[in-house]
């Protein structure tokens, strides 16, 4: 079984959920983190999702500041996504840290 550390980003996330990544087929992983940073001059309110179901909601990040929204790992199974979700346009950038193996 195959183990690969990867890193998958979004810039400039909005009102519009955006899918920062998905779990290939044939694959499990092991999300190990997801950091969201504001990149506005105002404080906006993010959310981030597995599926269908809320990593954090509704979650505000100040002006120029970042969440770590992970405290222990997730395993996603193939298929599985995350979504990013902020209250401001153009407001957030994401890095989601996973540990594949397939």
């Amino acid at each position: 079984m195959a183990q690969t550390f990867k890193n998958y980003t979004a810039g400039s996330i909005g009102t519009t959920p955006t899918t920062v990544y998905t779990v290939a087929s044939a694959t499990t992983s092991i999300l190990i983190g997801v950091n969201l940073a504001n990149t506005t001059a105002s404080q906006i309110t993010v959310s981030a999702q597995l599926g269908t179901i809320y990593i954090v909601k509704d979650a505000p990040i100040p002006s120029g500041g970042a969440l770590s929204v992970l405290e222990g790992k997730i395993i996603a199974e193939a298929a599985d996504t995350i979504v990013v979700t902020s209250d401001t346009a153009s407001s957030c950038d994401a890095i989601v840290s996973v540990l594949e193996q397939t």
